[in-house]
């Protein structure tokens, strides 16, 4: 049981307690019934089951990491689960939960869009038909990725083709009420001719028609995207901890 400030139920009360962050705007889809707290000034939820992640919060590490460690405590959360959280250290984190493994990243958002880029109208929206090259591009470009085709949190996928062959591809991860770009790959042998900001910026585009925000997740080591993507106008920033649970 997690020793709380005051308790909050549905996505509306979380979203007024956080100022409609962007982050929890993403997070929380609009049909979910998802329960809240806030504790010293910090926002956390549970999500249903089957989500990819277990909750998550915004504010200050130290109260979020308290509250999931409750969670953990009275069985609530179980190993093989993650958390998104608020950027901690390894010695935080490490202190109040069993860890397998964590990721740092930066979810960065952007409100207009970004300045026109060469090639950007070589963007396009894929099909089904798409779904081999995208697949092969996937494998080859980002084997690391967990946005795939077929993948069923997918809206839709954008390319870049070169002729027949497929060279540049995103996918449209929007959930909640803002726009989400995922899965942005380039193909190794045309890297370095601008595809990737052409495919941001086409992309960015697409969705901010859409959708008054747009945002996408970076690790914070990918320091080139990182800089890409804040020339393109990706500058609100909210650092992340995810926590996979031992």
């Amino acid at each position: 049981m997690i020793a709380a400030d005051q308790v909050l139920t549905g996505r509306d009360a979380l979203l007024a307690a956080t100022g409609h962050h962007p982050y929890v705007r993403h997070a929380l889809r609009r049909d979910q019934a998802v329960r809240g707290w806030r504790r010293e000034g910090t926002v956390g939820w549970l999500l249903p089951p089957g989500e990819s992640s277990a909750g998550g919060a915004v504010g200050a590490p130290g109260p979020a990491l308290d509250a999931f460690a409750d969670l953990w405590a009275d069985g609530t959360l179980r190993p093989g689960q993650s958390v998104n959280l608020p950027r901690a250290t390894a010695a935080e984190v490490a202190a109040r939960l069993p860890v397998a493994r964590t990721g740092e990243w930066d979810f960065l958002w952007a409100t207009d869009p970004p300045a026109r880029q060469p090639g950007q109208e070589r963007v396009v929206r894929l099909t089904g038909a798409d779904h081999p090259a995208l697949a092969a591009l996937v494998e080859e470009a980002y084997p690391g990725t967990t946005s795939r085709p077929g993948d069923p949190g997918i809206v839709d996928w954008y390319g870049i083709r070169d002729g027949e062959r497929l060279i540049a591809c995103g996918a449209d991860r929007s959930r909640g009420d803002i726009g989400f770009l995922a899965g942005l790959a380039v193909a190794p042998g045309d890297r370095g001719r601008g595809l990737g900001a052409a495919l941001t910026a086409g992309m960015t585009r697409a969705l901010v028609a859409r959708y008054d925000q747009v945002a996408l997740g970076v690790y914070t080591v990918n320091v080139g995207a990182i800089r890409l993507y804040r020339r393109l106008g990706f500058t609100g920033t909210a650092p992340r901890t995810t926590v996979y649970l031992a």
